[in-house]
Formats: structure tokens, C-alpha cells, sequence
């Protein structure tokens, strides 16, 4: 028996890449090589559609989600079949983005073949918690949540537009104006950070190698954290993860703080902004998610 009945296809047909083609080209393919189980092609109509088109597809029986996207557009999916509640839905990413980091970095094989082969095993998730009591927001992330400057460079480039030189030119500028965010930890120390990483998985931005162990299935999350340095060393940091890497850094379960300030979040390629005195929580989600890749 398949280790799923239904395959259903996410992609955003306003894609600046290649994303509808790619979504029809798969659905082609898998329905000669699996003509017995049903496909479906569901197109985003607005930014967040992906999330609730996936916890619908999700709520019964034993479906693959395919999102043929990036980071930010799989990091949706992700997150509906989390809100679903259903364990029997297993979850995987046809590479369609920019970084594909996620996609990159858990690669087994050709993802066609890999369905075909039924390939499901079980990946860790980040579980994001702000706020605090009833009113507290969770949100699940495949590959890594980052603070400071992480996000702001983010930011920059939807701002300029990726691709080649505007990617060069909208990290430099974002580089230029950015200042150190203050956090206050469970502790009660109060830091001003320059860069604060909790990673699921050991690469990001297609050129960073952000730990030398990091993987998405250990139970466990490194923290990389950049406390103000002042520019040079962050500017060091970086050039030193995109060549040499970053090398063994701490790991953790559980990572908590408060902001100071309002600041920007990135969970995968997708961005939130937190307002001053929000508690932030990053926890790990071992096993919570069935894939194929």
C-alpha cells in the first residue's frame, strides 16, 4: 500500500520563477508513474493561501502536499499540516525559489523518483511561540528562525528584488543601516545582538555554513548568535560561513526571550514583525513532520 492516497500540488501561479511550470511538469510525470492514486494542482490566489490550502488537504486521510516553491512558500505548507493535526500527512518540496536551502540541504534523491519509491521518514520542526497565555501565536518552521540581521537583509531584498547584482546591492545597503536589536533572556540579562539563529538544518542563503553537525532529525537546534560586534566582525562572520563555515556551535531544545525593541523575524523565508516586550519561545518539534525527499 503507498503511504499515500491523494497527492495534491501547491504552487503560486504569480511566481516571479518558474514555479507553475515545474508544478504542471511533476504532475505529469507522477500521473504516468502513478496512475492509480489522484492528483490535484491547487494555485495560491494570495499571499497565506498556501497555509490554508494545505491544513484543508491535510485534515483527512493519508495525503502528500507538494509545494513548489521556496523556503517561505514550503514554510507555509509546512505550517497548514501542522494546524491540521494529522500525522499521516507527509509533506514535500519541488524547489522552486531562490535560496531553496531546505531543499538543498535534505535532497536524497530526484524528488519524483522518491515518491514513487514511497520515500517517507520523519524531520524535526521549530515550533515559534509569541506571546504568552491564550492569546499566544505558534507557528512551525523547517529550517530556521533568525533575529537581527538575518531578517533585515531579508526585508531589503523583497524591497530591491532578487537576482544577481540587486541581491549585492540590497544586502550592502541593508549592511549599512543596520543596528544591534536589544533582547532581555529568561535570565533577566538584557543583550544587544547583531545576529541571533536557531537553525534546523546546517546551511542558509545558499552560501552559509552556519554549524558542522546541524541535522533535521537529531532532536535538537543550533543557536547561532552574533552579540554586537560592530560591522567589521559581522561582515567577518559572514564571509567566514560562506567559506570556511562557522564550525561546531551550541545546540539546544528550548530558547526563550523578550524584545526590548520592535523587531524583524524570519521563519524560513517567511518574515513577521514582533513589537516591543513580546516573549519569544523556540522550541524543538522532534520527529513532527513525515517528508520525502
Amino acid at each position: 500500500m503507498a503511504p499515500f492516497d491523494r497527492i495534491v500540488i501547491i504552487f503560486n501561479p504569480q511566481s516571479t520563477g518558474n514555479a507553475p511550470q515545474l508544478a504542471e511538469e511533476l504532475r505529469e510525470d507522477l500521473g504516468r508513474r502513478l496512475p492509480t492514486v489522484p492528483l490535484d494542482l491547487r494555485p495560491t490566489r494570495y499571499a497565506g493561501h498556501a497555509r490554508e490550502l494545505a491544513r484543508a488537504a491535510a485534515g483527512t486521510g493519508r495525503p502528500l502536499l507538494v509545494s513548489v516553491s521556496g523556503d517561505g512558500g514550503y514554510n507555509e505548507v509546512v505550517d497548514g499540516v501542522m494546524q491540521a493535526g494529522n500525522d499521516r500527512a507527509v509533506c514535500a518540496v519541488r524547489a522552486a525559489g531562490n535560496a531553496n536551502d531546505h531543499r538543498r540541504v535534505t535532497r536524497r534523491r530526484p524528488l519524483a523518483d522518491a515518491i514513487v519509491a514511497g520515500d517517507v521518514h520523519r524531520i524535526d520542526l521549530l515550533r515559534l511561540t509569541v506571546g504568552s497565555g491564550p492569546a499566544a501565536g505558534v507557528r512551525y518552521a523547517h529550517s530556521y528562525i533568525g533575529v537581527g540581521l538575518t531578517p533585515v537583509v531579508a526585508v531589503d531584498l523583497e524591497r530591491g528584488g532578487k537576482g544577481s547584482w540587486r541581491e549585492i546591492v540590497s544586502v550592502v545597503r541593508a549592511f549599512s543601516r543596520f543596528r544591534p536589536f536589544p533582547i532581555r533572556l529568561e535570565n533577566g540579562r538584557k543583550r544587544n545582538i547583531d545576529s541571533l539563529v536557531f537553525a534546523n538544518i546546517a546551511e542558509m542563503a545558499k552560501y552559509a555554513t552556519l554549524s558542522a553537525a546541524g541535522r533535521p532529525d537529531d532532536g535538537r537546534f543550533e543557536v547561532i548568535t552574533q552579540r554586537r560586534t560592530g560591522k567589521l566582525r559581522v561582515l567577518g562572520t559572514a564571509v567566514r560561513a560562506a567559506t570556511r563555515g562557522l564550525g561546531p556551535q551550541p545546540s539546544a531544545t528550548h530558547y526563550a526571550f523578550t524584545t526590548l525593541a520592535p523587531m524583524p523575524l524570519q521563519l524560513d523565508g517567511e518574515l513577521l514583525e514582533l513589537e516591543a516586550d513580546t516573549l519569544v519561545a523556540v522550541d524543538i518539534a522532534p520527529g513532527a513532520l513525515a517528508t520525502i525527499s
